[in-house]
């Protein structure tokens, strides 16, 4: 089965052999693919030049199991400028989204979900409110996604209530403030609001314990940029 030229990001890429790269892709329309790539020749500077993050590619594939052959590839836009803080952003989203999403399993809108929060990360000012927002829309795109203006009854949340989160549930309102979220916090996630500190220590917290699942004992590598620096 032969593609017609897609666009894709690369998430992540490993050596394979002295001429090959495997390669994890995010592919416009597909969703997330693994990907070998053969590098050399007198191409191979510049093949290795394209094959970075936060470029778009065009890309041509081929391959009728899980493991997919690129073929041929080209930029379609320049590397997004990212730097600093943002960098190390953009590749929090990256190794999130590969280790996540499942590979070859049909997803739509994924594509569109990651480009614009990349994008966003470029403009941003303030890189949390960008991180918070992929992580829960990324939740509910897997099936992993909570409501947040509604408790586990159907009921609204109420701003003056304490809401306990229970798994498979959803939040349940408590009367012991210390073991829950305060209710105008679940509303402020509900509408992405992430300029509170309290609003954003929550959601940091409540992501990462949604995530874990997803992600298992190993440890995101991008994260570490964070607490070195």
């Amino acid at each position: 089965m032969h593609s017609d030229f897609r666009q894709a990001y690369l998430l992540h890429r490993r050596p394979y052999s002295d001429s090959q790269l495997m390669l994890n892709m995010l592919v416009d329309g597909i969703g997330h693919l693994t990907m070998l790539a053969r590098i050399k020749g007198k191409q191979s500077l510049k093949h290795n030049a394209h094959l970075q993050p936060f470029g778009l590619l065009l890309s041509n594939y081929a391959g009728r199991y899980d493991l997919k052959y690129l073929n041929k590839f080209e930029l379609s836009a320049s590397p997004l400028q990212l730097t600093g803080k943002r960098l190390y952003c953009g590749f929090y989203l990256n190794e999130l989204t590969y280790r996540a999403v499942p590979c070859n399993e049909p997803l739509e809108g994924m594509f569109e979900l990651y480009q614009s929060h990349l994008r966003a990360l470029e403009q941003c000012h303030d890189v949390e409110p960008v991180l918070r927002s992929y992580e829960f829309q990324l939740l509910s795109m897997l099936g992993f996604g909570l409501e947040f203006d509604y408790d586990a009854n159907g009921e609204p949340i109420k701003a003056s209530y304490t809401y306990q989160y229970v798994s498979e549930l959803g939040f349940v309102r408590t009367d012991q403030p210390e073991l829950g979220f305060a209710g105008s916090i679940l509303l402020a996630m509900a509408e992405h609001d992430f300029t509170k500190p309290a609003v954003r220590r929550s959601a940091k917290h409540l992501s990462r314990y949604l995530l874990k699942p997803l992600l298992g004992h190993k440890a995101l590598k991008s994260r570490e940029l964070f607490i070195s620096r």
